[in-house]
């Protein structure tokens, strides 16, 4: 593939939200997770796994209780002072429901033994904290996890379906958990509605790469940088 085929797959691809009732194939969802798995990932501990819904019936249990739970929210007296915002939030919530299939990505315990050793250490030791919190900061468990999903949607879309990636359904993270049966050592972090896209939406502009990007060039007398207390 040429550089400027990987460009044109990855600046058309949008966030879809309507789909069309075309039914979505179990082996095309399988064959786009089974590439997302190629993702870079934290130990190479793979530590996710997928969750393929094609019965209409449960992605409605699904959208039921993200609804529930922003129905809650949205009666909480400090959430009406978000004006507009409030409305678009419960009417929103659970729009997926019209969404043929739906992937819901969870992540699995991540071992890695520093962790535990920085964590121990981080009550007694002010530099073992500070490594800690730079650490849970840059979360490989969640991270591995959003590569293989980043790589899950740019699949979908060479595929010509459509999807979005959701992190707001995480609000009722117990009550999918219990729906779709996910073990307890894992967390649900992701749900991915996916279908053929019943709307073209625009492609957004993007912030120029001066305003987000910056180039370091370390002059030949700066060996290495120090450690701050």
């Amino acid at each position: 593939m040429e550089t400027s085929q990987l460009a044109e797959l990855i600046k058309t691809r949008r966030s879809i939200r309507s789909w069309t009732d075309k039914p979505v194939s179990q082996e095309l969802l399988s064959r786009a997770i089974e590439l997302a798995t190629h993702a870079p990932n934290g130990g190479n501990q793979q530590n996710w796994y997928f969750y393929v819904i094609l019965n209409k019936e449960v992605i409605g249990q699904i959208a039921d209780a993200v609804q529930e739970t922003s129905n809650y929210i949205a009666s909480w007296p400090e959430f009406a002072e978000m004006g507009d915002y409030a409305g678009r939030f419960v009417k929103g919530a659970a729009f997926f429901r019209s969404a043929p299939a739906a992937i819901a990505v969870a992540a699995k315990p991540y071992g890695y033994v520093l962790e535990k050793l920085s964590a121990n250490r981080a009550s007694t030791d002010p530099r073992a904290k500070l490594i800690q919190e730079g650490r849970s900061i840059s979360n490989p468990r969640i991270q591995s996890v959003a590569s293989a999903t980043a790589y899950l949607l740019l699949v979908l879309h060479q595929m010509g379906l459509g999807a979005v990636w959701m992190t707001g359904p995480m609000q009722a993270k117990s009550a999918i958990e219990k729906i779709l049966g996910v073990p307890k050592e894992m967390d649900l972090v992701a749900f991915v509605p996916v279908g053929y896209p019943a709307e073209n939406p625009p492609i957004k502009e993007r912030k120029p790469l001066n305003e987000i990007c910056q180039v370091i060039k370390y002059s030949p007398e700066i060996k290495n940088a120090s450690v701050v207390d």
